[in-house]
């Protein structure tokens, strides 16, 4: 059981950690050091290892623009890069990063293996370590910044509930597609939803469909993992998708068989893509982790860590490997269903031109868009 979670905004983070509003500067693979003001050469680096741009759109289109903005803001010197899903190179970011001069560094990890020998080399050269949006195992981050993951799989059990009622579904068998078993988070999620699904299950009131994990959030592997699900049983009446990329694998199956829009999907990170299947009643709903307040909460530790500080977090997680509890900040994710997409756009995460596009325009109108 993890304790200490408490959700924060953006603000009351950085209040939290004393800190003001934080910000560096960086293209696609390194900082511009050279530009950095005096101030920042006084303080130290930030390397900032993502982990792909396949598995959700969100590491290139937000979290590295809401991080570039805190450092720059705060005139940190900085460095972001993606490891897009090779481990080996992940680890020779890290070494790269160090090398030249990073002293802290904040990584999502492509799994605990992987993570834990880079935050372990990290720690043996005095570099401060941040675990972003997934906790690593037996890690021992100085740090973890993420949203309640039990919370966002809790709400996606309840979401599916929701779709299903709504449709007045008889005893529907479930088919669960979880994110890869590698990750961390994967594994809160589906602790989440099966605390609401499985009471059902035994409650006889839902049938327990396929249930199997995506290898790396893969969603061409999804698609067909999806394919073998329906063809076992075809009769699926729900689909508890991990995120949205896996819930719209799913949905192109479900496209070809003529039963989407009959078979509720789940998702989550309330991508461009997975709120357009909402608005087309393709998918029931998605999870919104507001990327900005993460990516804000991160950055805040990351500066005061850079300037030699020592910023208290807010709570704590217990690492389930170690025993250990890490200091923490979690942050509360929010659901997403077709009366309320209009809040994702109104908070800035995606804009009505990039949503609202072609057939898309009229279901904006529909859905109260502005």
């Amino acid at each position: 059981m993890r304790k200490g979670i408490l959700s924060l905004t953006a603000a009351a983070a950085a209040m939290t950690l004393g800190l003001t509003a934080c910000g560096g500067e960086s293209d696609t693979t390194t900082a511009q050091d050279g530009a950095a003001p005096a101030e920042s050469q006084a303080a130290g680096k930030v390397g900032v290892i993502l982990p792909d741009s396949k598995s959700s759109a969100r590491w290139e289109t937000a979290d590295r623009k809401y991080l570039e903005e805190a450092f720059k803001a705060a005139g940190i010197a900085y460095d972001i890069q993606n490891a897009q899903g090779d481990k080996t190179q992940f680890q020779t970011i890290a070494d790269q990063m160090m090398t030249n001069g990073a002293t802290v560094l904040m990584i999502v990890n492509l799994d605990s293996g992987t993570g834990k020998a880079v935050l372990d080399k990290a720690k043996s050269q005095g570099v401060a370590t941040i675990d972003y949006d997934r906790l690593t195992l037996n890690g021992g981050a100085a740090y973890y910044v993420s949203f309640d993951n039990t919370k966002v799989g809790t709400l996606q059990g309840e979401g599916l509930v929701k779709c299903l009622t709504d449709k007045k579904a008889d005893n529907p068998i479930v088919a669960e597609l979880n994110g890869s078993p590698t990750d961390n988070n994967a594994t809160l999620f589906k602790n989440g939803y099966d605390s609401v699904l499985t009471p059902k299950y035994d409650a006889k009131e839902y049938v327990k469909g396929p249930d199997q994990s995506v290898p790396d959030w893969d969603n061409a592997q999804a698609g067909t993992l999806f394919e073998q699900m329906l063809t076992e049983q075809p009769k699926i009446a729900g689909v508890l998708a991990a995120n949205d990329g896996l819930g719209n694998a799913a949905i192109a199956v479900l496209k070809k068989n003529s039963l989407n829009g009959k078979v509720p999907v789940t998702g989550q990170d309330a991508t461009v893509q997975g709120l357009q299947n909402i608005l087309a009643g393709d998918q029931c709903m998605t999870v919104y982790k507001a990327i900005k307040k993460e990516a804000d909460a991160a950055a805040a530790l990351a500066i005061a860590l850079a300037k030699g500080e020592k910023p208290a977090a807010t709570g704590s997680v217990k690492d389930t490997e170690s025993g250990a509890d890490v200091p923490a900040v979690l942050l509360d994710p929010q659901a997403i269903f077709l009366d309320n997409v209009k809040e994702v756009v109104a908070d800035g995460f995606v804009t009505k031109d990039e949503l609202c596009v072609g057939e898309f325009a009229a279901k904006c109108t529909e859905a109260g868009i502005q």
